[in-house]
């Protein structure tokens, strides 16, 4: 089972829901981590400057009662996990983040959602930590359901990509296992797939390809694209029950509705620095799919990412 080890909970001190902290508790529970929460603030202004001390004294004591009633709600006791609490002030607040992780050494960070619209996309915040953290980022919208009834699905793209796409998605495959592993126990693998000269060869009057030739080019390339992933999944070698969703579209709309459709608490997908394949790419679109989700994020990195933050 893949399992994190030391996590970090971010919090803004104040105004902070308790999702995010339920979530970080219950996933430090599950996988017998360290866990640290940081608290982030803004610089406060000259004139309360003198006020510091104060202030950051009621910031930790009203983080620490949001723990204490999350520990009670999850039926958590303090002897099971304790929670080292860390404050800082200042601007850049993404930077900062990702400068303790480095710093640390945190395998996971947990944060609450900061929602663009209507409970739905990422501000920049997120943004940008989704781009710079070098290790996996959570991103918690509310979570209703009991553990045994939340739904993991994990977006991958099994078709033409380089070497460390194509281990970050056996990597996507085996978290996402291990996270239906402590929830409903069902996954759901959700990869897209299409033929973009299809629109071309249709209504092209130089074409001479006919209908019958345009149907088993693209019953070819969905065969060929459903062949890599089913030996993707293979290679994965995860247990358990699995349900496999090959859906013909655009990613950053496709992935959106299946999200809604199949009711998923929790979506986790590959985040990186390149273009030309839906699912793994920070760019276009994979911000475009960040943007429509309403659903909690998993976002992780291939093996060897390198942040350009640096922890000094």
């Amino acid at each position: 089972m893949q399992r994190f080890n030391n996590i970090l909970f971010v919090s803004h001190g104040v105004g902070d829901k308790k999702n995010a902290l339920k979530q970080a508790l219950s996933i430090a529970r599950n996988n017998k981590a360290i866990l640290t929460a940081l608290i982030i603030y803004p610089e406060l202004p000259k004139e309360l400057i003198n006020y510091r001390e104060q202030f950051e004294m009621m910031l930790k004591e009203q983080l620490q009662k949001s723990i204490q009633v999350s520990r009670e709600e999850i039926n958590l006791s303090e002897e099971e996990l304790q929670v080292k609490i860390e404050i800082e002030n200042g601007k850049a607040p993404a930077v900062r983040i990702v400068k303790h992780v480095l710093k640390s050494g945190y395998d996971l960070v947990v944060k609450d959602a900061e929602s663009e619209n209507q409970d739905k996309g990422f501000k920049s915040v997120d943004i940008e930590l989704l781009s710079k953290c070098p290790c996996p980022v959570w991103l918690c919208r509310p979570i209703s359901e009991h553990r045994n009834k939340i739904k993991v699905a994990v977006a991958i793209d099994p078709k033409d990509i380089p070497p460390e796409g194509y281990d970050l998605s056996l990597l996507l495959l085996r978290i996402s296992r291990s996270l239906a592993d402590t929830c409903n126990g069902e996954l759901g693998i959700i990869s897209c797939w299409d033929y973009e000269l299809e629109h071309f060869l249709r209504n092209n009057i130089w074409s001479q390809i006919t209908e019958d030739e345009i149907t088993k080019i693209l019953m070819s390339v969905e065969t060929e694209h459903r062949a890599a992933l089913d030996g993707m999944i293979r290679e994965s070698n995860i247990n358990g029950k699995n349900g496999i969703y090959h859906i013909r579209g655009q990613a950053d709309v496709i992935i959106p509705q299946f999200v809604v459709d199949e009711k998923i608490d929790i979506l986790v997908m590959g985040t990186v620095a390149r273009t030309g394949i839906s699912g793994f790419i920070f760019g276009n679109t994979a911000e475009d799919i960040l943007r429509k989700l309403r659903c909690s994020v998993l976002a992780i990195k291939p093996n060897g990412f390198v942040s350009p933050i640096k922890a000094y």
